[in-house]
């Protein structure tokens, strides 16, 4: 297990670093962004698969944004899941 951060895209969080157990979400934290909401969201998503939470967090959108921190939450979960297979 090791850590990867993901460069977010059209957010206010800067970075996301994820810590997975397979296909479990044993860690996750923001850089930048609402703080309260974003540590909020890692607890919540914290000892979840990664398939469930990419399915309810893939699409969602931040006012005029076409993404949301949510949302590149799943796309760093999926690079993440893909780099550690490839290790």
């Amino acid at each position: 297990m090791s850590v990867y951060t993901y460069k977010t895209k059209g957010t206010c969080a800067k970075a996301i670093m994820v810590e997975l157990d397979g296909r479990t979400i044993k860690h996750v934290a923001f850089e930048g962004g609402c703080n309260g909401n974003l540590s909020g969201i890692s607890k919540l998503v914290e000892g979840m698969d990664i398939d469930f939470v990419i399915s309810r967090f893939a699409g969602n959108t931040c006012g005029p944004r076409p993404t949301s921190c949510p949302d590149q939450l799943a796309h760093a979960l999926k690079e993440a899941y893909e780099a550690e297979a490839k290790a």
